[in-house]
């Protein structure tokens, strides 16, 4: 699909039915470990894509439809490698791919020149999660977010984010909230007027808890805490050991 054609279906297909969800779940889960495989293209971004980020900074992607997995993916690294040239790029994933094929990234225009010239267009590509370099996570309330409905987001992550439960301060028991497909996590009958406190846990059984947070709408909002690296890595290391492994 060209690019242009690309760009607008995925903001045609900013909402889909839970049940399509299903077969996408099933592929990514448990995959962050390995090695994928597929095609790079790449597409126009500037911002606004369905993990509802604010404009980056830096190098993003789009996720194909089954590796978005609900929106699981949204703030992770990777590194897409071209096996043609041996090129590698690290991007963030900020938006969703719904036509792509499991295993495809969609990279922003800068990202894909980095690693095949542009005319080509589509290339085989193979790509890898990797930790995020923020030194601390941060959560952002959606505006609107009031007592009675509450959306609420784990920014600059550095695994992803899989499950997010909160409690009121002061209480024992957290309750994990649904994460819709243009990652909030949502309280859809509201958390009443906090102070809250969260249990984040990334896609590795990591948890990182955060306490006594106000209910200021709109405004990133530091937590000085983040996930763990993994087993010792520098920042930078790969998490699967098999960056260049044969198909």
């Amino acid at each position: 699909m060209g690019t242009s054609a690309r760009g607008a279906f995925r903001r045609m297909a900013g909402v889909v039915v839970a049940g399509a969800l299903s077969a996408g779940a099933a592929h990514a889960q448990g995959h962050y470990r390995d090695t994928h495989y597929g095609e790079g293209t790449f597409y126009g971004y500037s911002g606004g894509g369905n993990c509802s980020f604010p404009p980056p900074s830096g190098l993003t992607a789009a996720m194909n439809e089954a590796d978005y997995n609900g929106a699981q993916a949204c703030g992770a690294c990777i590194v897409v490698t071209n096996p043609a040239n041996g090129s590698s790029v690290e991007v963030r994933i900020d938006d969703r791919c719904p036509e792509c094929a499991p295993g495809d990234v969609d990279l922003d225009e800068e990202a894909f020149v980095q690693i095949a010239a542009r005319e080509e267009g589509r290339i085989p590509i193979s790509w890898v999660y990797v930790a995020c370099t923020p030194p601390t996570l941060s959560l952002y309330f959606k505006e609107g977010s009031n007592p009675w409905w509450t959306a609420i987001q784990v920014r600059d992550h550095r695994y992803p984010v899989a499950s997010v439960a909160w409690r009121p301060s002061g209480t024992t028991k957290f309750t994990k909230l649904p994460r819709e497909m243009y990652n909030y996590f949502v309280a859809t009958s509201g958390m009443g007027a906090g102070p809250y406190d969260f249990k984040i846990t990334d896609v590795f059984g990591q948890v990182v808890k955060v306490y006594k947070v106000a209910l200021d709408v709109g405004v990133d909002i530091p937590t000085k805490k983040q996930f763990p690296l993994l087993g010792g890595q520098t920042v930078r290391r790969v998490l699967s050991s098999a960056l260049a492994a044969p198909r």
